[in-house]
């Protein structure tokens, strides 16, 4: 019996996921953590080096030797601390997402998640923005981000890093709302780091207004928020 087009279609989606699946990762992990203040300073200079010229030529063009020129080193002192270009980028992207999580706490605490709607999505919105200005901030902030999405051996530097803010989050709602499923608040998390990230993505792909995006997606994921988060208990401010 001929195969129908949606079954060739996932057949070859099959074939791809196996044939990635056996293809061999390239080594993310430092080599060396430097010691000494010495090491430190070169450590540190290669990653500048990375950035900038990751900023200059884009994902697809980073290549080690392009590094070490702008650094003025050799590629055996390169390699010393990073085996390839995806280990700086992973590098780069273990200190992006440190960054974008730190706007996590200037924004959302156990107040925000007790004073309603209104206020959850003010909170939503300053973290929208602080996290596109960080990015935007950081030396290749964008190409960073992208990579992270974009190459396969880097997904999981930022699935980890959102795991790390939902598994926070998780906590920080669990503690204020204790009689809420913490599966359900796990799940509401989750989407909302997501959410944000994604935005802040759409900001640099696209011309917009960045102020009316944090907006209209604060308004939407705090709606959503409200109807997971019951009214606050006895002796908490009301809602």
């Amino acid at each position: 019996m001929p195969r129908t087009l949606g079954e060739s279609r996932t057949d070859m989606k099959q074939q791809t996921t196996a044939s990635r699946a056996r293809r061999p990762q390239p080594d993310l992990a430092t080599k060396v953590q430097p010691a000494q203040q010495r090491a430190a300073n070169t450590f540190e200079r290669i990653l500048e080096a990375a950035a900038q010229t990751l900023d200059d030529v884009g994902i697809e063009r980073l290549s080690t030797n392009l590094v070490c020129e702008r650094a003025g080193l050799t590629p055996p002192a390169l390699y010393r601390y990073f085996p390839n270009k995806y280990a700086l980028l992973s590098e780069l992207g273990r200190r992006l997402m440190l960054v974008q999580n730190e706007c996590v706490g200037r924004w959302i605490g156990a107040e925000v998640v007790l004073h309603g709607e209104q206020a959850l999505a003010n909170a939503l919105e300053g973290l929208l923005l602080d996290t596109y200005e960080t990015t935007r901030r950081t030396p290749a902030g964008v190409w960073i981000m992208r990579a992270l999405r974009a190459v396969p051996a880097l997904q999981e530097v930022r699935l980890a890093s959102h795991a790390e803010v939902t598994e926070a989050q998780t906590r920080l709602l669990a503690e204020v709302l204790p009689g809420v499923d913490r599966a359900e608040l796990r799940l509401v998390s989750r989407v909302v780091v997501e959410m944000i990230y994604a935005a802040v993505e759409m900001l640099f792909d696209e011309a917009m207004d960045a102020k009316a995006v944090a907006r209209i997606v604060a308004g939407m994921l705090a709606s959503q928020l409200e109807r997971s988060i019951p009214a606050a208990p006895p002796g908490k401010p009301a809602r």
